[in-house]
């Protein structure tokens, strides 16, 4: 990737997590936790990876993504936001009531969403769907979806891995988010999947371990995916949840909470420290 690209992605990771985190604090509830740790590679997948386009947001030959752990909405809708999906300005009504950023990703009311999610491990069962209708279809485009590390013990992760892989769905490429922390505690006390990477092959898939904050590295990854034929592929990104904010990171209590202003303060101030010139 040429430096003049990464700083330009890498700048809009830091402005997205901005934006995610100024929405959780005005809503004053959310997940900044997991929304933090995938800001990276939304921001990559909407910005150089996908074939989309936000002024034919319907269009059929698009790709898709789902957002399987749909609490990571924050982080989403702020990258939808910034390739022009929605104005800017409706982050900051997120978890209103009245208005259509709702805590979970929801496809009815949110321009770009390709799938609501909120009950974990539905997500990538809708993907597999899209996927395979595609093949169906001979269409071109591809699928992706997002997991959280603490989601996949969900039995329906592994039933759609299996589908996946039995109908050779090479148009697919999934990905956790391991940054090995969920609500109750670390993954590995809470629910141990390690291997992922040899459980997924098991399953009949390709699968990648890497770093989900190195651009470079994700952009190898995806087009890696890309290339890969008659299996579908899983990307295991090596996440720090919280990414960004020094007392966020790796804190399970900032799974699902909001900063009160101190917090909120301190974490802007870091975040925008990070920008390059």
């Amino acid at each position: 990737m040429e430096n003049a690209k990464r700083k330009e992605l890498s700048n809009l990771a830091t402005q997205a997590r901005m934006l995610a985190l100024d929405a959780i604090y005005t809503a004053k509830s959310g997940h900044p936790g997991g929304s933090l740790s995938i800001v990276d590679v939304l921001t990559l997948l909407y910005n150089g990876v996908m074939n989309i386009d936000p002024a034919n947001s319907k269009d059929p030959d698009r790709d898709r993504l789902v957002l399987s752990k749909g609490h990571g909405a924050p982080a989403l809708y702020a990258v939808l936001a910034q390739r022009g999906y929605f104005p800017v300005e409706d982050l900051k009504h997120l978890r209103n009531v009245n208005y259509h950023l709702s805590g979970h990703v929801e496809m009815n009311h949110v321009n770009g969403i390709d799938m609501s999610a909120g009950s974990l491990g539905q997500g990538i069962s809708a993907a597999v769907g899209m996927a395979l209708a595609g093949k169906l279809d001979h269409k071109n485009y591809r699928v992706y979806a997002i997991m959280g590390d603490g989601e996949i013990t969900e039995g329906q992760i592994w039933e759609a891995a299996l589908v996946a892989a039995h109908y050779k769905l090479d148009n697919f490429c999934g990905m956790v988010d391991v940054n090995g922390l969920q609500i109750d505690g670390p993954t590995e006390k809470v629910m141990n999947t390690a291997p992922l990477d040899e459980k997924f092959r098991a399953f009949g898939w390709h699968a990648i371990n890497v770093d989900g904050h190195d651009l470079d590295a994700l952009e190898k990854a995806f087009a890696e995916a890309a290339a890969t034929k008659d299996k579908p592929t899983m990307l295991l990104l090596q996440t720090v949840k919280g990414k960004g904010v020094s007392f966020m990171e790796n804190q399970v209590g900032w799974h699902g909470k909001a900063p009160n202003a101190d917090e909120y303060q301190q974490a802007m101030a870091e975040l925008k420290s990070q920008m390059e010139v």
